[in-house]
């Protein structure tokens, strides 16, 4: 666990207050849309579907910040260091606790592009190993599309330092009078995906283990199998919660049945056994009826990807 009672001071972390009416210099909020109350301590900021380009400056995700008697943690930090610098100006409107932790849900670059500017305000990084591991190693692949996407300059984009507490089973941070529980939920959408529980609010920070109304986005760094696993632990742990997922509105767990689970279990199932059977990666793709998902958001972009990935997997579980 966390050792939450060290001296500040002594690490050498000046923590930044956010103090409301302030300003970083040049207003940064219309990066990002006002963010809405979840609960009585938890927030987000709901995001549109589609990519990432220079018309939404990035913004195409959820992200969120909870908010206790003593310190403010930040669910993800956005996409750009702009962002970053947006989403610290919407928390400093509602509170001048200063952000104490910063949790990366997962390894894509929209969880984890602005860490640097919440590093700067004194705030810890969270992340899992397996995720750590994918920032660094793609590091220079994640700035050259993000470069593509907004229309930068090449080598415009600076990598921000690795998160520097490593979750490898759950951690317990207490923001005064709320307990915010991270908790390592396995090989999801990528391998090391992460949770967030505010108590006691009962609401649970999904990240990308669960998508509401668009299709999801199967990754060869992930796992099918240990998504169902992870989407199975919610039912079983968090089945009365109101859940805020990586893309799409806020939630009970049965809003997301149909575009994460239903979908996974139906594409998992078809493929491992077309692979078993021995069928052909085209003919096991042409037989699978996606048609109950087409109505989702960004389907014709990703289905098709989808079902090359499921087979690919299926065939590698095999061996």
């Amino acid at each position: 666990m966390l050792n939450l009672t060290r001296t500040w001071a002594l690490a050498g972390m000046a923590l930044v207050t956010l103090v409301p009416g302030t300003s970083l210099g040049a207003d940064k909020t219309t990066i990002l849309p006002e963010p809405q109350a979840i609960s009585d301590h938890a927030h987000a900021w709901i995001g549109p579907y589609g990519g990432p380009d220079t018309d939404n400056q990035g913004f195409r995700m959820n992200l969120g910040y909870v908010v206790g008697d003593d310190a403010v943690a930040v669910i993800d930090s956005g996409y750009t260091p702009e962002m970053a610098h947006a989403m610290l100006e919407h928390i400093r409107t509602t509170t001048d606790k200063p952000v104490r932790y910063v949790i990366n849900t997962n390894s894509q670059p929209h969880r984890f592009m602005g860490n640097d500017v919440f590093r700067e305000a004194g705030a810890d990084i969270l992340a899992a190993p397996e995720a750590v591991e994918r920032m660094q190693g793609n590091a220079s692949m994640f700035a050259m599309q993000l470069e593509n996407a907004l229309d930068r300059p090449e080598g415009s984009t600076e990598h921000p330092e690795p998160p520097n507490v490593m979750v490898e089973d759950r951690e317990e941070l207490d923001l005064g009078g709320v307990t915010l529980t991270v908790r390592h939920v396995g090989s999801t959408h990528t391998h090391g995906s992460l949770i967030a529980v505010v108590e006691p609010d009962n609401v649970v920070f999904a990240g990308d283990v669960l998508y509401g109304g668009r299709l999801l986005a199967i990754l060869p760094d992930g796992s099918m199998e240990g998504w169902l696993e992870a989407y199975e632990r919610l039912q079983d742990e968090y089945a009365d919660a109101k859940f805020i997922p990586g893309h799409g509105e806020p939630g009970p767990l049965s809003t997301f049945e149909h575009p994460t689970h239903d979908y996974l279990r139906a594409l998992w199932d078809h493929m491992f056994e077309a692979a078993d059977m021995g069928t052909d990666m085209q003919s096991a793709i042409r037989a699978f009826d996606d048609s109950p998902w087409q109505g989702l958001a960004d389907f014709d972009d990703l289905a098709p990807r989808n079902t090359n990935i499921a087979y690919q997997e299926a065939e590698l579980a095999l061996f």
